[in-house]
């Protein structure tokens, strides 16, 4: 004991006079909480090297494609991170708390906080009972692209509280799991492409119809864009009748979130197609007709029709004579 006392650093024995406990006693708590804190870092690397392993397991060496696996994968090591995280660091606190104090009538009292608690955050609880369900039932994962609460963007991140989606523009919107109510997923297992053409009334519907499934078999039997195709593809016929075109609709069933390439892959074709062959994608047009009165002067309806203002004469008057400006002095 003689020995262990003559070891001991100043500010180790200033500490347990301050603390009024024996400084060997102190030394051997500190050891104590030295070691939960050196455990719950090994914990929390384990953790981490069980999420890479398992993103490692479902991945299939192609980078270009998400598969549903390396999705179900990713997600599923995110929440292992982060749960696995604060649930080592509350471990721990509570630990070192309790080489001190004895933690026991403390865990009593903070359940009946707790239970106080949950009736304020009533908000929370739902955020992650959604979650988990949201999880389990595997509705999306990372990686895909959905619409939930009014947003819509590709899934960066998920928790048991929140859902991270990345929008078109940039945007980052963070939504709680507590307010989705439906989820519309755009990539789970298959996407389709609709394309909506208009052509001119004028056009020969037969002949605009055979040109859209000619150009769409081309599309399918290109050595690039046939890959991204989960199925021939299909020109269902006209499908509106517009105020000024007759709409034609084309669908391409793709691999998922394909559909928006494919899309315009196939809009460029089919104009460059129509303009070869002739047929005119017309611009919203309307026809008026205008009723002109019998005491109405045709040359004021014409200025009028062509935006020009009329020119109104008094019956009887003659116009006025230019006056030309007086000579200045001098001329």
């Amino acid at each position: 004991m003689p020995v262990l006392a003559a070891v001991i650093p100043d500010f180790i024995r200033e500490l347990a006079d301050i603390l009024k406990v024996d400084a060997a006693e102190l030394i051997r708590k500190l050891l104590q909480v030295g070691l939960i804190w050196v455990l719950t870092w090994l914990g929390i690397r384990l953790v981490r090297l069980v999420s890479r392993r398992i993103e490692q397991s479902v991945d299939d060496g192609d980078d270009s494609r998400l598969t549903e696996a390396e999705q179900r994968g990713q997600t599923i090591s995110q929440l292992l991170r982060s749960v696995g995280k604060v649930f080592f660091v509350a471990l721990a606190l509570l630990l070192s708390l309790n080489v001190f104090v004895d933690i026991g009538p403390l865990l009593a009292g903070a359940g009946i906080l707790g239970l106080a608690v949950s009736f304020g955050a009533q908000s929370l609880v739902k955020d992650v009972i959604s979650g988990f369900f949201f999880l389990i039932e595997g509705q999306f994962a990372v990686g895909d692209v959905i619409e939930i609460a009014g947003k819509s963007g590709v899934v960066e991140r998920m928790t048991l509280r929140v859902v991270m989606l990345r929008d078109v523009h940039g945007a980052l919107h963070i939504i709680p799991n507590g307010q989705i109510a439906t989820v519309s997923n755009m990539t789970r297992t298959w996407s389709r492409a609709v394309v909506d053409v208009g052509v001119a009334y004028g056009t020969e519907v037969d002949k605009a119809l055979e040109i859209f499934r000619d150009e769409a078999e081309r599309l399918a039997a290109d050595p690039v864009w046939r890959l991204e195709l989960d199925g021939p593809p299909e020109v269902v016929g006209v499908n509106d009748l517009g105020d000024s075109q007759v709409t034609i609709r084309t669908l391409f069933r793709t691999r998922p979130g394909r559909q928006w390439g494919v899309g315009r892959e196939f809009r460029r074709r089919i104009k460059n197609r129509l303009d070869h062959e002739g047929i005119e994608i017309p611009f919203p047009q309307r026809t008026m007709h205008i009723r002109v009165s019998d005491d109405t002067d045709p040359d004021e309806a014409t200025a009028l029709l062509a935006g020009r203002p009329p020119r109104r004469t008094i019956p009887g008057s003659r116009p006025k004579e230019e006056i030309a400006p007086p000579a200045s002095e001098g001329e």
